[in-house]
């Protein structure tokens, strides 16, 4: 069974559209601290720390799948239960739960890799093999 985080929310005014429901891309940017806060809750150093310790500058988006369930509103308090369901060679699967209380929201998969800066390169980055502490901290 893989580690789980959970990282609650309120849902403001300013989160939702005219129609009083969360306009879509704030789950994805939700969804994105849960990432972090999945990491930090783990034990993971933050990443300016990690660049200095390991070259790891953080875990980009490569690919994303997402599900919703029901709506979510002004006031409502949600949970995004976090969890790595898969380790492979330069990349991760991270799954995202979103409930309200018993109610599901949305699921989400995601998938990431562990980024370091390219040689050479001030804004390349490359992939690199999630170290093997950092594993073991997440599962």
């Amino acid at each position: 069974m893989p580690k789980e985080v959970t990282y609650t929310l309120h849902v403001e005014f300013g989160d939702c559209d005219p129609a009083r429901i969360v306009w879509f891309p704030n789950f994805f940017r939700w969804i994105d601290a849960a990432s972090r806060h999945f990491f930090i809750a783990c034990g993971v150093p933050p990443w300016h720390e990690l660049e200095k310790s390991h070259g790891i500058i953080g875990t980009p988006l490569v690919d994303t799948h997402a599900k919703f369930q029901k709506t979510a509103s002004y006031g409502d308090t949600l949970q995004i239960h976090a969890s790595i369901t898969e380790w492979r060679g330069k990349s991760f699967v991270q799954h995202y739960r979103v409930t309200r209380g018993d109610d599901a929201i949305m699921e989400c998969d995601e998938v990431r890799i562990f980024a370091a800066r390219r040689e050479g390169d001030a804004t390349g980055i490359r992939a690199v093999v999630a170290p093997d502490e950092i594993r073991r901290l997440c599962e």
